[in-house]
């Protein structure tokens, strides 16, 4: 693959993005300073057929996972047993989100991520599985972008099979534009021909079917461009040339897939030419939920453990529950989970009615949830002690209860950079929070806009921030009788929290523009600005969440409602604190600084500050050799059958 440019990367990026809002989206209005509680309040709720469908598996699902499936093995023998495989396919597991007229469950969004929160609270790797099967695998691009052949086709075998989606290559992570692996026609235009190296194939080890992600050559008459294809794994040429091993996620059956000299019917290719990646990423709109869910189920782990353990252990005489610096570990924990399931539950159900956007909100609910999920995990070790560091088999061979505190940390590191980094995940999000300016305002930055053009654009903003920029100064947030229906008799009100977000996002929108305003065309790399933008956003959005389901509860169960005001207060109280030192990080930070220091580093400069270690790296190119060609080892794909 010849060298690709930024702007060339950018280009492919950008119209891979789904340019239009055919729907509200609270989110968005969000981060431009208008917050629109009407867009969450009252919270959806979930039909009683959907209920009843949902809660019967989960209780089929939760007896499968306490009798017929052991973690302990899974983390031992690095691997998730085909018995367990074929089980899942059995009870429905492997089509949850399948619909019923395929042999699927046709679950909701909202049960499909209650039903990971229980598997991944069991083994992160078999959420792993599930997740990557029905939320990037085959399932779900073709339920969206496929024909009705090709559903009946595939989405039947995907309830009876795994599936794996092939995109990274090793020298390809998340800037598509250089992706290398081809699909040439052959000439009768009857077939593909796929040939490359695919990098991190989760579920490839054992999948029957895969979405693999090839570049159409460009010819005269034919579009070209990176296609998504159907490919069935057992087919010639195909061969899985290693099964990866990791910190975390012992059990996962990832791997490298070669391809070489594959022929695909153009039967199986899903979409158009040219669209496999905008395929991805609107699958990703909803799929990046369900990594959500398993930082919930985590996250709910972690506080059941804390809240045994901290009463049991003492120290100076009291339990460790009882120290404030304990007690503040454990009062985050609780907020957090329950602001998580928030996040997810409200997104979900957004997810379910189809009657909002929600890109950002799930991207939201991705990134923030890996990123609390994590530091969960982290202050549930830190509770634990050494305890929290000595692994379950070790902590049950000398008679103690096996809490794998240590291995769940390792699991949830990976959240943070699967199906987008917290990096990545900023410059996507950022780039649709200030899509609304770049719609009105883009061709004042463009370096390729004619002087026409400029003109036209310049004319534009000054249209629509002489409309704009005014609504920003007042708000319902500074109106002491706003949203006082979240003001119960009985306990905490939460309506001092709203009119907070509410002013809160008047600010961020003003930040925003303050940013465009002094950096033009050079904002797009200033991601340390950019990346607390979006995660002041982030919180908003789950303090938003956690008030809008506390209400919920409340009008449901008021005893219930009453607990989860104390945490909807807890978690908001916190968050403020988070969102003010942000916000002051946006004008008060080393940036600059760091970027010029980096340049010192890799010019050398302090070449000396590494002298004194040795390094264990064994010797190796960085990044494997990928060029296309017939395998040379072993093919280490395990069907299940």
């Amino acid at each position: 693959m010849p060298p690709v440019s930024e702007r060339e990367a950018r280009k492919v990026a950008e119209e891979a993005r789904q340019q239009d809002w055919d729907k509200p989206s609270f989110a968005k209005e969000l981060f431009l300073g208008r917050f629109r509680l009407d867009l969450v309040h009252p919270h959806p709720e979930a039909d009683a057929e959907e209920i009843r469908r949902g809660e019967d598996f989960l209780a089929i699902l939760r007896e499968f996972l306490a009798t017929r499936v052991d973690p302990a093995v899974i983390e031992r023998d690095s691997k998730i047993p085909d018995e367990v495989l074929k089980g899942l396919a059995e009870i429905g597991a492997l089509g949850m989100k399948i619909d019923t007229e395929y042999g699927g469950l046709g679950l909701s969004q909202l049960y499909y991520n209650k039903a990971l929160v229980l598997v991944g609270s069991v083994n992160a790797a078999l959420g792993a599985l599930l997740s990557a099967h029905q939320s990037i695998g085959v399932p779900q691009p073709v339920k969206m972008f496929g024909t009705d052949a090709q559903k009946r086709e595939f989405l039947p075998r995907c309830v009876r099979e795994v599936s794996a989606f092939l995109l990274t290559e090793p020298d390809v992570g998340s800037d598509p534009a250089r992706l290398a692996t081809t699909a040439v026609p052959t000439e009768d235009g009857e077939a593909y021909v796929l040939d490359g190296v695919k990098l991190w194939t989760t579920n490839g080890v054992v999948a029957g079917l895969l979405v693999v992600m090839a570049r159409v050559p460009k010819a005269e008459g034919r579009r070209g461009g990176i296609t998504a294809f159907v490919v069935d794994a057992d087919s010639p040429g195909i061969t899985v040339e290693n099964r990866n091993a990791f910190m975390g996620l012992r059990g996962i059956e990832n791997g490298v897939t070669r391809l070489h000299n594959v022929r695909v019917p153009a039967a199986n290719r899903i979409g158009a030419e040219g669209a496999g990646l905008k395929i991805a990423l609107t699958t990703l709109n909803t799929g990046r939920l369900s990594l959500p869910a398993m930082c919930v189920g985590a996250a709910k782990w972690s506080l059941k453990v804390a809240r045994e353990w901290a009463g049991e252990r003492e120290q100076w005489g009291r339990p460790i529950a009882g120290h404030e610096a304990v007690a503040g570990k454990i009062a985050y924990i609780a907020a957090s989970a329950f602001a998580l399931e928030a996040v997810l539950e409200l997104t979900a159900r957004m997810a379910d009615e189809d009657r909002r956007d929600i890109r950002i909100e799930a991207a939201l609910a991705k990134l923030y949830a890996s990123e609390v999920g994590w530091l969960v995990s982290d202050e549930l070790v830190q509770i634990r002690g050494g305890r929290g560091y000595e692994t379950a088999a070790s902590l049950r061979a000398r008679g103690e209860r096996g809490v794998p505190a240590e291995q769940m940390l390792r699991d949830m590191r990976i959240n943070r950079i699967f199906e987008g980094s917290t990096e990545i995940m900023h410059l996507l999000i950022a780039r649709e929070a200030v899509d609304a300016h770049l719609a009105v305002a883009g061709d004042i930055i463009d370096p390729e806009a004619n002087l026409k053009a400029k003109g036209k654009a310049a004319a534009d903003a000054g249209v629509f921030y002489a409309k704009w920029l005014p609504k920003l100064v007042t708000g319902k947030g500074q109106v002491p009788t706003s949203y006082r229906e979240f003001t119960p008799v009985d306990g905490p009100g939460l309506a001092p929290h709203l009119r907070f977000v509410e002013r809160a996002s008047r600010r961020l929108a003003r930040s925003t523009f303050y940013g465009m305003a002094r950096w033009q065309g050079a904002m797009e790399r200033k991601q340390g600005f950019l990346g607390r933008i979006v995660d002041i956003g982030a919180e908003l959005f789950a303090m938003s969440a956690v008030c809008v389901r506390a209400d919920m509860l409340r009008r449901q169960d008021p005893e219930r409602g009453r607990a989860a005001y104390e945490l909807a207060d807890l978690f908001c109280r916190q968050a403020h604190v988070r969102v003010e030192e942000l916000f002051g990080r946006l004008w008060t930070n080393t940036d600059a600084l760091d970027v010029k220091a980096v340049e010192g580093v890799l010019a050398g400069r302090h070449l000396w500050l590494e002298e004194g270690v040795l390094d264990p790296s064994t010797e190796g190119p960085w990044i494997a050799d990928a060029t296309p060609g017939p395998s040379k080892v072993d093919n280490v794909h395990r069907p299940v059958g």
